[in-house]
């Protein structure tokens, strides 16, 4: 259990460094856009959708990759394209050269993703699933930590190009890191190849895990991570300064999403633990799709700046409890099918929803002249919708099991 419980420490510590450059964007992009040559809204959505809207195409690609080449060979890609695309970004001359770094970054983080995703499966049983998901979210999590709350900061001190030169440096530490700790092996073999034959299948309930995969990217990596900047600057009179330095929106921002990827190395395992006792782990998704969509309404009414970090920091309690859950159900159906399709279609579908949150979060925000309040309470009320689909499934799966209980 060691050695498997390693391997997946391993894989989500190369991600989080290779992760470094893109967390920093989504907090450093939409406030200082013009260090960056972009002289409107629209092109900030499409920088931070760019890269997820390249990984629907791609995804297919890399899984056919995943089942003829090892984890060793996608993480040296991956690795690589995250440290040229992260340098890129502080030295570009136009929007055309960020657009295509952004891409080139979509298809490092989908031999990330997807090669992880499936690392767990492999090494994974029904009973410590969750807690594999948990732990790989969360250690993966920390690059979000360092790059957002390290970016933000940083950004409101330094130049761009300096900040983004020292997270490439990072990410080309990695490259021998691999060589060292990653077996140079096929993620598709071992004890569970049978899974692989299986026939994959759009039933109601994968259907049903799948629309909530493409919700949950919307939501939390593409509405929310686009926006949280922008909406504590539209609530802060102005900057606060301790000492000499200058603390401000960006900074903000960043330190409300560190702090989760700083609690979900301990808590998201916890969660996964704990649906790995239930017997339908959807029964988990209630209470963030509830608590969260409450939260995300009285948001969108708060005029407060402390009110307003505080329910922020309540709705990324939310929010990991909701991916672990997600992530886990995925994960549980992928083990009883076609692992590598079921893993295809969960990360395209997810990427989707991220790349259509930022780049629609900023459409309407032009169409609602930047109205970031009814932004919010309607993606409070999407959510409480989710919670009603799901309540709706729960209810039928149980009159079906009585049913069945009584013949």
């Amino acid at each position: 259990m060691q050695g498997e419980k390693g391997r997946v420490i391993q894989v989500a510590i190369i991600t989080a460094v290779a992760l470094l450059g893109d967390a920093m964007l989504f907090i450093v992009l939409p406030i200082y856009y013009e260090q960056f040559g972009l002289t409107a809204l629209w092109q900030i959505g499409l920088l931070l959708s760019i890269n997820r809207l390249i990984r629907l195409p791609i995804n297919p690609l890399v899984a056919w990759f995943y089942r003829r080449y090892s984890l060793r060979t996608g993480l040296f890609i991956a690795t690589t394209l995250a440290a040229l695309t992260t340098f890129s970004y502080g030295v570009a001359t136009s929007f055309i050269v960020l657009v295509i770094a952004r891409m080139l970054w979509g298809v490092a983080w989908s031999f990330l993703r997807m090669g992880g995703f499936l690392t767990i499966i492999k090494v994974s049983t029904n009973e410590n699933r969750g807690n594999h998901i948990g732990l790989y979210n969360g250690l993966w999590g920390m690059g979000g930590l360092v790059g957002m709350l390290a970016g933000g900061f940083l950004a409101d001190q330094i130049p761009i190009v300096m900040m983004t030169s020292f997270f490439a440096l990072l990410a080309l530490i990695c490259i021998p890191l691999i060589a060292m700790t990653v077996p140079h092996s096929n993620v598709n073999h071992g004890k569970n190849t049978k899974i692989s034959t299986s026939t994959f299948q759009f039933t109601p309930y994968i259907s049903l895990i799948l629309a909530t995969s493409l919700f949950k990217g919307f939501l939390i990596m593409g509405l929310f991570a686009s926006t949280l900047s922008p909406l504590i600057e539209s609530r802060m009179q102005e900057p606060m300064t301790i000492g000499s330095l200058m603390i401000g929106a960006a900074t903000i921002a960043g330190v409300v999403q560190a702090i989760r990827w700083c609690w979900d190395p301990f808590l998201a395992p916890l969660i996964g633990r704990w649906s790995d006792r239930l017997t339908r782990r959807y029964m988990l998704l209630f209470l963030p799709l509830v608590a969260g969509g409450v939260l995300l309404v009285v948001v969108g009414f708060t005029e407060s700046t402390r009110l307003l970090i505080g329910l922020l920091l309540l709705f990324q309690l939310t929010s990991t409890l909701l991916t672990t859950t997600v992530d886990t159900l995925a994960a549980s159906a992928a083990a009883n099918t076609d692992e590598v399709k079921m893993t295809m279609w969960h990360t395209i579908l997810d990427d989707l929803g991220a790349a259509v949150g930022p780049l629609s979060s900023f459409i309407l925000l032009t169409w609602l002249e930047g109205s970031l309040s009814i932004l919010y309470i309607g993606s409070g009320l999407f959510m409480l919708g989710y919670a009603a689909i799901w309540g709706s499934y729960y209810h039928k799966s149980k009159r079906k099991t009585t049913h069945a209980d009584v013949a």
